[in-house]
């Protein structure tokens, strides 16, 4: 009984193996001289990654993926914590998280390749109202971001999803049915609960994902925990709690990523200085602005700015 367990195991995984490497050769043909960074399909919600060497590809808020590992091997660090991933895997991030993704296997020969979709959650919800086999919600918060294995039902998904690219005539009508399958075989995998809580009416992740919301939206401003707490209708104690849980951060501690990563980007990209970028995101103190720049990118803006416009 084992020895046919282990067979069967060995089996599926040599199966998921070959599928991966033919989504690896679909994906190869669609990015094939495009370059380096995420590219754009016929279908709105699908994107691709390629990348030739070993690199940061992310810093920055990432909204609601699912990411497939396609080839070649990846971390992202969210807060503290770091979640590694490679080919035959897939990262799903349930809420708006400041990340950083890193890859760390790739070459030009044999390149990093990922497969990305941004998840809606009313359609998530569609799905969970439309089950007769209704599961019972855990009170638990759970973590808004988590790595699994992938299986080969939505291996499956992802290639026919890709495979539709090649008859664009057909992803109006058979696009939103595959994207359908992808969430449902989500919502009955092995992390179905955390996914289950992104649409979920009143669970805690869809309660925090409305806060989080808040605090995108006017980062800039001092925040006040106890009125966020109060639009979750959670006390202050169980909303510091709760947000921990699926975020990993504090709410002060979101907000000043959110600040960080917004005066960086300004400087980066609307060559502001450093004293007008801290303004502009909210520090009244430049010093403890550079202070906290430097702990969260490892060196003062200025030198932190000139060494990614070397990079």
């Amino acid at each position: 009984m084992v020895t046919s367990k282990i067979i069967n195991q060995v089996i599926n995984q040599s199966a998921i193996a070959h599928q991966c490497q033919e989504l690896a050769a679909l994906v190869t043909r669609r990015t094939d001289g495009k370059g380096d960074g995420f590219h754009k399909t016929g279908i709105e919600q699908l994107e691709f990654q390629r990348e030739s060497s070993v690199s940061t590809t992310l810093q920055g808020v990432c909204e609601p993926i699912l990411a497939i590992l396609v080839q070649g091997k990846k971390e992202a660090l969210l807060c503290d914590e770091t979640y590694r991933y490679s080919a035959a895997q897939y990262l799903v991030v349930s809420v708006d998280l400041p990340l950083s993704a890193f890859i760390v296997e790739a070459t030009p020969e044999k390149p990093y390749l990922g497969f990305k979709l941004n998840l809606d959650p009313r359609q998530l919800c569609d799905i969970i109202t439309a089950q007769t086999n209704v599961i019972e919600e855990k009170k638990n918060s759970v973590r808004g971001l988590f790595v699994s294995t992938i299986d080969a039902p939505l291996l499956d998904c992802a290639m026919r999803l890709t495979r539709l690219l090649d008859t664009p005539q057909d992803i109006p009508i058979l696009a939103p049915m595959i994207i359908r399958e992808i969430y449902y075989r989500l919502l009955m995998g092995e992390q179905g609960e955390a996914v289950r809580q992104i649409a979920t009416s009143g669970s805690n992740m869809q309660r925090i994902a409305e806060v989080i919301k808040l605090i995108k939206a006017d980062f800039t401003k001092p925040m006040r925990v106890e009125e966020l707490a109060g639009q979750a209708s959670m006390s202050p104690s169980s909303f510091h709690h709760h947000f921990k849980k699926v975020t990993s951060m504090s709410p002060l501690q979101y907000q000043k990523q959110l600040r960080l990563l917004e005066a960086r980007r300004l400087m980066l990209a609307e060559n502001s200085d450093a004293a007008n970028a801290a303004y502009q995101v909210g520090y009244e103190s430049p010093s403890q602005f550079s202070r906290e720049y430097s702990r969260m990118f490892g060196a003062p803006p200025i030198r932190d700015i000139e060494r990614l416009r070397t990079a």
